[in-house]
């Protein structure tokens, strides 16, 4: 009997963050502009970055990476989320959530792991300054987001084909603005023992050994830097990789928190999901040679308008 109650599932239903209509138009203008923002943004990063010769360096490099994958996480949640906005009838079909799954995981992981490499460059650069050139040559750079690359496409590969296995018995209902994987899981009539546990062992190993790794960085960063006799000197180094560290504490500290909030406020959880709208301020308000080479850039930019 349990196998005639199963049927195909042809669209799902995305319900957003509410069903007041009287909020709509304000959602739409505010996530609207947080998109713009973030697109422009991290669009002016890598413009910066790729037309001053002075910003091609390994870290601006990894920044680069980093900018570029803000700009496909957003877009593949965010516009679809617009329009669903100003919809009262919200489908997905199913080809698109399992896309939207796929692309999401593997930008997601692209970002975790290009923060992990940024910590390792920060490291090199304090730590072993005399060989930073030979160690963090161009090769090895390309090499590092190659594997992430490769390693995210992999695990987001693996839970999309877990997913596909798995039977749906209706449509259902998805208390978010996109497809999110555990979301999803929840509404599947098979057995997902071992989706879930997949799931919890991978952001325990994945997450661990980024967190352990960035934290073992930084532990020798600070040892390198008290070492310095100058206080210019040391703040200074502190500055360098101050930006680094403000991302690392938004990303992860946004991923503790939304996993942490209460299932009452599961249509607002997914929203803190991306904070990619704030890396380029975080990058360029606190780095000299990046304002200099946006504020060229910008006036490069104005003067073909004028």
């Amino acid at each position: 009997m349990e196998l005639l109650n199963k049927t195909a599932v042809s669209e799902f239903f995305l319900l957003g963050l509410t069903d007041n209509p009287e909020l709509q138009p304000f959602l739409f203008c505010l996530f609207l502009s947080i998109y713009l923002v973030t697109i422009l943004g991290n669009l002016l990063i890598i413009l910066a970055i790729s037309s001053h010769s002075c910003l091609h360096t390994t870290m601006y490099f990894f920044l680069s990476n980093l900018s570029f994958t803000d700009i496909c996480v957003s877009t593949i949640t965010v516009p679809k989320m617009l329009v669903n906005i100003w919809m009262e009838y919200k489908p997905t079909s199913y080809i698109h959530c399992f896309i939207q799954i796929y692309f999401f995981l593997v930008f997601v992981g692209m970002e975790n792991f290009l923060l992990v490499s940024m910590a390792y460059d920060c490291y090199v650069a304090f730590c072993q300054p005399l060989r930073y050139t030979v160690i963090m040559n161009p090769r090895f750079c390309v090499v590092l987001i190659l594997c992430a690359l490769s390693f995210s496409i992999l695990d987001a590969l693996l839970h999309s084909l877990m997913l596909l296995r798995l039977s749906f018995c209706t449509d259902f209902e998805i208390p978010h603005f996109f497809c999110e994987l555990a979301q999803v899981l929840k509404f599947s009539c098979s057995d997902t023992h071992i989706d879930n546990i997949l799931i919890y062992v991978e952001t325990y190993i994945f997450g661990g050994a980024s967190i352990s790794g960035i934290l073992f960085s930084y532990f020798h960063i600070v040892s390198s830097v008290f070492r310095i006799p100058s206080i210019a000197g040391k703040y200074k180094a502190f500055s360098t990789c101050g930006s680094h560290l403000s991302v690392v504490s938004l990303f992860y500290g946004t991923v503790v928190g939304v996993t942490n909030l209460p299932r009452k406020c599961s249509g607002f959880r997914d929203v803190f999901h991306c904070p990619s709208m704030l890396n380029p301020f975080i990058y360029s308000l606190r780095n000299r040679d990046m304002k200099e080479a946006l504020r060229k850039l910008i006036g490069r930019i104005a003067s073909l308008f004028l």
